[in-house]
């Protein structure tokens, strides 16, 4: 008698308990992260220093593993370096062959589903960059699963915020699929804390990824060749500080005022679709919806109109300055400090009076 009414209980428990809560209590117990990590020279690049970030707020005890592809000594320093430096990390798993040497989108995904075949993960996290946005599609339709992508905020383990109409409104997603929840996270809306890079005495283990089942096949896909241009300056997407010029600098010979700018102040030089499209620089420097999304502390727009394109890029910077000639541009609208003139001779000014960098 007393055992029927225990489980009778446990039924009308069982009954109040909602969908939502159903589906925490049944992945958490067994929730798991893969991260898409890349790596140059021996290092995790920073946006995927972001995602592990992203991965981390999933849940505090959430086991995450790092998922590293290519070939040559430089994979395994990477290796190394992710398990040493990265509390947060559980696991490495190195993909090493030279069917990863170059960044063909159709390997990457392939090898995300094997991978996911093998380790039964709850969650896989990329950046949303353009190495992100390249194999997280693909490996989400191998694997069957609709993924979530440009998340800027974790409310839970399925819950998700994104933006939606080129940032002008965010939308909260909640995750009802099956496993595995595949998400793109946005590296400007996970900055990495000052103290997450540290050297710990009990490094993260580091295994092979068995690849002796690995389909090498890649398809209509063939890798061609890179080109990157040399330059000193940083990377647009990790800048301290981004200058930005648009179509009202009319041509690609004024823009080199933009680069002699961002030369005295050590930044990164950025541009608009309209500037790109022009032909005034080559379409890596666009910064936009369709473009790189920055958030740098100081980011100055010269000869920028300020479209709403244009704005779900930069948005999130600490400090706005603008210089335009039209009042009434929209950049005005977002900017902290706002001048209105005549960049062409705002910018010799400003060249004259800073001084050269050390």
């Amino acid at each position: 008698m007393a055992t029927g009414m225990i489980l009778g209980a446990i039924r009308k428990r069982t009954v109040l308990v909602s969908a939502s809560q159903f589906l925490f209590l049944s992945t958490s117990r067994f929730a798991s992260t893969l991260v898409i990590a890349e790596h140059e020279g021996g290092v995790i690049k920073a946006p995927s220093v972001s995602a592990v970030v992203a991965a981390k707020s999933l849940g505090g005890d959430t086991p995450i593993s790092l998922l590293l592809a290519g070939s040559g000594p430089s994979l395994h320093e990477a290796a190394s370096h992710a398990a040493s430096c990265y509390p947060s990390i559980s696991k490495v798993l190195v993909a090493d062959s030279d069917k990863f040497k170059n960044p063909l989108a159709e390997p990457w995904a392939k090898l995300v589903h094997l991978v996911q075949q093998k380790g039964d993960y709850s969650h896989i996290v990329a950046a949303s960059n353009s190495f992100g946005k390249n194999v997280l599609p693909r490996a989400a339709a191998l694997l069957n699963v609709s993924p979530i992508t440009d998340v800027i905020g974790i409310s839970e383990s399925h819950t998700f915020v994104r933006p939606i109409y080129a940032g002008n409104a965010l939308c909260t997603v909640r995750y009802t699929g099956a496993n595995p929840c595949m998400l793109t996270i946005r590296s400007t809306s996970f900055p990495v804390p000052k103290n997450s890079v540290d050297s710990k005495s009990n490094e993260a283990p580091i295994s092979q990824v068995d690849l002796s089942t690995f389909d090498e096949d890649l398809g209509r896909s063939r890798y061609v060749s890179h080109t990157s241009q040399d330059t000193e300056r940083p990377d647009l997407g990790n800048a301290r500080i981004v200058i930005t010029g648009g179509r009202g600098l009319k041509s690609a010979e004024n823009f080199k005022m933009i680069e002699k700018l961002a030369n005295k102040l050590g930044a990164a030089v950025g541009a608009t679709r309209a500037a790109v499209d022009a032909g005034f620089v080559p379409n890596d420097l666009q910064v936009g919806q369709t473009g790189k999304i920055v958030a740098p502390e100081l980011y100055m727009a010269f000869g920028v109109s300020g479209a709403i394109q244009h704005l779900a890029g930069m948005i999130d910077s600490k400090v706005i300055v603008a210089v335009n000639k039209d009042e009434d541009a929209p950049i005005f609208q977002v900017a902290d400090y706002g001048l209105v003139g005549d960049l062409f001779e705002v910018i010799p000014e400003l060249l004259e009076k800073l001084p050269e960098k050390k």
